[in-house]
């Protein structure tokens, strides 16, 4: 007779604290991302794109961003879309294991990016005054900016991810009818 093996303390940790193991894994996912992104935010901004950054853009939509040249707005779109991109893939197949409708899991999330992306202009936007008003320029200064507008959306980014984009389908209830 086979002795039935006991969960290990990290099974029992994950299935007794679920939401905050699923929480855990989202930031990994996120943070993975994010480092990402970063790499390719300051490797596109002060090589591929640094010729660019002198280029101003006078439209008041992306200025109202933080996106005031052709460089950085090539910068910022290029590594955000590759930040999200795996964010999106991560967390829907490891952190959330969802089955919803992957284009209508694809259109949400396209949705909660665009505000993020509003939202998180406007925050680093006003994170930049502030640091330029108290002479914190420089690429060590855009880095942290950086940093800190990738930590605040978690605030909103959670709980549409969880509980809007990544569902996973109910069950179906079980149909005890004999044919």
């Amino acid at each position: 007779m086979a002795q039935e093996k006991k969960p290990g303390a990290f099974a029992r940790f994950t299935e007794k604290h679920a939401e905050l193991w699923k929480f855990i894994k989202f930031a990994f996912a996120s943070g993975g991302s994010s480092v990402v992104e970063l790499i390719v935010h300051m490797l596109l901004l002060n090589y591929v794109f640094a010729s660019l950054t002198a280029e101003a853009i006078t439209n008041p939509t992306l200025n109202m961003i933080g996106i005031t040249s052709q460089g950085y707005l090539y910068t910022y779109l290029i590594s955000t879309a590759v930040g999200y991109g795996i964010a999106f893939v991560l967390n829907r197949k490891i952190t959330f294991k969802a089955d919803a409708n992957p284009t209508v899991s694809m259109i949400l999330y396209l949705i909660m990016v665009v505000f993020t992306i509003f939202a998180n202009g406007w925050i680093g936007s006003a994170i930049t005054t502030f640091a330029q008003a108290h002479a914190l320029t420089g690429n060590l200064w855009d880095m942290v900016i950086k940093v800190v507008c990738m930590l605040i959306p978690t605030i909103w980014t959670y709980p549409c991810n969880r509980f809007i984009i990544h569902r996973k389908k109910k069950p179906a209830e079980s149909d005890n009818t004999q044919t």
